[in-house]
């Protein structure tokens, strides 16, 4: 039988230039990329056996970006390649977060999320989703999660399923791309002991534009890049209530005047800007129309 031969570059990426660097890989034939949650926080970027990597030269293009290492790998070490890097750990004061592989459950008092981060986006681990979490946890504790809420770019839809575990009603997420239906379905089964029968949200693959988005909405999440967050924040202007909240994130620091222009310039008043690393959420309000 022949061994099927997988690739991955090990890469040092400053924080500044992961969004473009993450774009240039995707572009290159790249299946997953994620960055290690602990230090010293290396990422990985995944290529399919069918797929010759791009031009490891290319990489100069994103200053302080360096091939730590090209490593190839046979079918049996796939899983445990995969497996490396990611542990549990805690978000806010609420979740912990822990891979499917990992049996051991959370501290009492914290919700205990099982999550699959071999080849998804939304597991947590990036400092994005915590904020948004941390965010969700802010909104719970004010009463302010009663929905009908929005995830817009869902992923994993770990978002909208921490939602729905803080008390979170009438949610729906959805994301452009196809393998994040199948993605949404295997979260919901992997949190089955939290969930006790219970449908925490529905999910689709389209797009903002989509029949299923209604609204109003009284929650938007939004954890994608800024410039599609701008690219969308006029039919986000549509679909939210008066009064409605925004959690808009996967947005650099340095980007955050910017961002904070955008949101204001389409009804959206910031409320909050949380920060880790070089990235930051923002929490918004839809202003009166």
């Amino acid at each position: 039988m022949t061994n099927v031969i997988h690739l991955r570059w090990k890469l040092d990426v400053p924080d500044a230039q992961e969004e473009a660097l993450c774009t240039w890989l995707e572009e290159g034939g790249s299946s997953a990329f994620y960055r290690e949650a602990d230090p010293p926080r290396a990422c990985y970027a995944y290529f399919p056996p069918d797929q010759a990597p791009p031009d490891a030269g290319g990489l100069g293009a994103f200053p302080g970006v360096h091939l730590v290492e090209a490593e190839a790998f046979g079918d049996e070490d796939w899983l445990v390649k995969s497996r490396e890097g990611f542990g549990a750990f805690e978000v806010g004061a609420r979740f912990h977060v822990r891979p499917l592989w990992d049996e051991t459950p959370g501290p009492q008092g914290r919700i205990d999320l099982v999550v699959n981060p071999g080849l998804a986006f939304g597991t947590g681990g990036h400092e994005t989703t915590r904020l948004c979490m941390v965010l969700l946890e802010e909104l719970a504790a004010a009463g302010r999660l009663k929905g009908p809420v929005l995830d817009i770019g869902a992923g994993t839809g770990i978002l909208s399923l921490a939602a729905f575990l803080l008390g979170g009603q009438r949610l729906t997420a959805f994301d452009i791309d196809p393998d994040c239906g199948p993605a949404m379905g295997e979260l919901i089964d992997l949190n089955a002991h939290l969930l006790k029968g219970a449908k925490p949200y529905s999910s689709f693959v389209g797009t903002l534009d989509d029949s299923r988005v209604t609204g109003p909405y009284a929650g938007l999440l939004a954890n994608i890049l800024l410039q599609t967050i701008q690219e969308l924040l006029p039919r986000m202007a549509d679909v939210a209530a008066p009064g409605g909240w925004l959690i808009a994130s996967g947005i650099l620091a340095e980007r955050t005047d910017e961002a904070l222009v955008s949101l204001a310039s389409h009804g959206f008043q910031p409320e909050k800007v949380l920060k880790e690393g070089e990235w930051i959420a923002i929490l918004a309000v839809r202003t009166q129309a």
